[in-house]
């Protein structure tokens, strides 16, 4: 990669990003705009998948709102993220965990960790 390119996308990093791993159950705060106004809202859900590395890093929550399953995806660096909140530590054999999205009620818990 060109030297710059790392140089620019080194200075974006944050350094207090949170230590969560796919299956950890997570609070993201994450700041929203609503006209002149900003507040802070949380998602609280499962870690799904990571992916990338460095500035261009990003994750996937899911959630169960009304039944219906709801996903996001953040850059893990963007400035629109407050802090990141572990709840619950999980205990999963795989980097991403797409199958969760097929499971429905008890099937779609992940066991907890003891890390």
């Amino acid at each position: 990669m060109n030297e710059i390119i790392k140089k620019i996308e080194d200075e974006q990093l944050k350094e207090n990003v949170g230590e969560f791993r796919v299956g950890d159950t997570v609070r993201v705060y994450a700041k929203i705009k609503e006209g002149s106004r900003e507040r802070i809202q949380m998602f609280e859900g499962i870690v799904l998948k990571r992916q990338n590395g460095g500035a261009r890093e990003t994750f996937t929550v899911r959630k169960i709102s009304s039944g219906v399953g709801v996903e996001k995806t953040w850059p893990l660096h963007t400035p629109l993220i407050d802090r990141i909140e572990v709840v619950r530590r999980g205990k999963v054999r795989r980097a991403k965990l797409n199958y969760l999205r097929d499971r429905v009620g008890k099937a779609a818990k992940v066991k907890e960790a003891s890390r």
